[in-house]
């Protein structure tokens, strides 16, 4: 698959993932009126159905990373020259932000916007790392044609068991740091976030290391 094509396939999965994101965000949190378990739920259903429907389109693609720490393992496994690592990720970053701003827009809500939404302490760090290092395991983990449905699975879990709800991406941090919604994150909570995720994106893979191949006996 051509350079060009896999980033054009990794930047509108992001954006189309973050536009999901937040605008099932906004919309659950207009219909809810306050009850944010009902507000989250939504969320969390919106979220677990773009993630395995973004993930078969665009997996054939760019391998539907949509997460700069997916991209990073990646590089480290071998599976993605080290030279793609850079414009993945930052066809990831510009693809959130875009995310943000169509779901801003199909909201009429104004477009440039900052989060003040603090989400911060070490509860959510070790919940963010717990997150990623959950979602690294699944991806390596998962058997051939099920990473789909298990990596949505996995994320609609986590956004319910973890403190943090599950970002367990530094792409969606970026997109929802530019939204001042319910999905949100200020912009000063945000290199905690990002930090966590990245040590627990290595703890996911030296966790699948230390197990054996998948595919070997018992």
């Amino acid at each position: 698959m051509p350079v060009l094509r896999r980033l054009l396939g990794e930047g509108l999965g992001t954006l189309l993932l973050l536009a999901v994101v937040i605008g099932s965000g906004v919309m659950a949190e207009q219909l809810a009126q306050g009850n944010v378990a009902v507000a989250l739920l939504a969320n969390t259903a919106a979220t677990v159905g773009a993630l395995y429907v973004l993930i078969e389109v665009f997996g054939p693609v760019s391998g539907a990373h949509f997460n700069p720490v997916v991209s990073l393992v990646s590089a480290v496994r071998g599976t993605l020259p080290i030279r793609d690592l850079v414009p993945f990720v930052i066809v990831q970053l510009l693809g959130a932000m875009l995310g943000a701003w169509l779901a801003h827009a199909m909201f009429d809500l104004p477009i440039l916007q900052t989060s003040t939404k603090i989400r911060t302490g070490t509860g959510q760090w070790i919940a963010e790392a717990v997150a990623t290092a959950g979602l690294i395991l699944t991806i390596l983990r998962a058997p051939p044609g099920k990473a789909s449905a298990m990596v949505a699975a996995y994320i609609g879990a986590a956004y319910w068991f973890t403190a943090s709800t599950s970002f367990a991406n530094p792409a969606a941090v970026f997109g929802r740091m530019l939204s001042d919604s319910f999905a949100g994150i200020a912009p000063g909570s945000a290199p905690g976030f990002v930090f966590a995720e990245i040590i627990g994106g290595f703890v996911g893979l030296a966790i699948d290391r230390a197990l054996p191949d998948r595919d070997a006996p018992n």
